[in-house]
């Protein structure tokens, strides 16, 4: 499948096609189960490199990855459940005795120094563990259909198969153009949403529940600083996501023709 827009804001790299699936596509990396991974180096990979990958309920990778991708509340195995997670995001563990215990525990099996100091000490993204428990009301997990979500080039997917959102890697005068185009057929200013989400969530959760959507919005990503190091050595840090439902994808594609793509002023932009 070809992307007219890939075309006309000369895209670097490869557009990643999201699907739910059952059936593993040939070829595609996966993470082994229960092994830690970012799902954002897969996206990278998938867009810069035309590696497919896939994910199940036993290989997401990191508990945000498989809330993210639609797998449930993975939220609760993080190390302390909810409330670890909630200290976590926010002010750390350290001072909470079953997280201190935890933490020990996870110290003595040789996890990853850098995690078990976030752990304690916290990532510091929300002020605090009630406002993390907020910030999870407003994002409810998803359950997917299949037992697959799969990241794939869309030059490799057939015409007729209908992926559930398509993905870009962007620079800045890309990101500024598809919002502009996101926002060319309709009206209001609010057709693209830039969230405070993990990276993953913007390019799959936050996806899904806009596809379903009666106008369904793109969502602009990397907005997660600790998915943008993952992401970094791939693709630069100057890129950020830019995911659209298929149905919304379809839409904009139509519009390039006549469109400002076409115009001197994004033409000059790319000299």
């Amino acid at each position: 499948m070809e992307s007219a827009i890939a075309k006309a804001i000369n895209l670097k790299s490869y557009p990643v096609a999201i699907l739910w699936t059952d059936e593993k596509p040939e070829g595609a990396a996966q993470f082994s189960p229960g092994s830690w991974g970012c799902v954002m180096a897969m996206l990278g990979a998938a867009a810069t490199k035309a590696k497919s990958a896939v994910f199940d309920r036993d290989s997401f990778g990191c508990v945000g990855g498989g809330y993210g991708l639609g797998f449930g509340n993975t939220y609760e195995q993080f190390p302390g459940g909810l409330e670890g997670f909630s200290r976590f995001l926010s002010s750390g563990n350290a001072g909470w005795e079953p997280g201190e215990r935890i933490a020990e525990g996870m110290r003595a099996g040789g996890a990853r120094g850098e995690f078990v100091d976030h752990f304690l000490h916290g990532e510091r993204y929300k002020k605090d563990p009630e406002t993390v428990r907020r910030y999870l009301e407003a994002l409810p997990p998803m359950e997917i259909p299949t037992r697959y979500v799969a990241f794939r080039p869309l030059t490799q997917v057939a015409e007729g198969v209908e992926p559930v959102a398509v993905s870009v890697l962007v620079d800045p005068d890309q990101l500024a153009a598809l919002v502009v185009l996101a926002n060319y057929d309709r009206p209001g200013l609010e057709n693209v949403a830039i969230p405070f989400v993990a990276g993953c969530q913007a390019v799959a959760l936050l996806a899904f529940r806009e596809a379903s959507s009666e106008h369904p919005r793109c969502i602009v990503g990397q907005t997660d600083l600790s998915a943008r190091k993952y992401l970094r050595s791939q693709a630069g840090k100057e890129i950020t996501t830019f995911t659209m439902p298929f149905r919304r994808f379809r839409e904009m594609e139509s519009n390039v023709p006549g469109s400002f793509l076409e115009g001197d002023t994004w033409h000059s932009l790319q000299q």
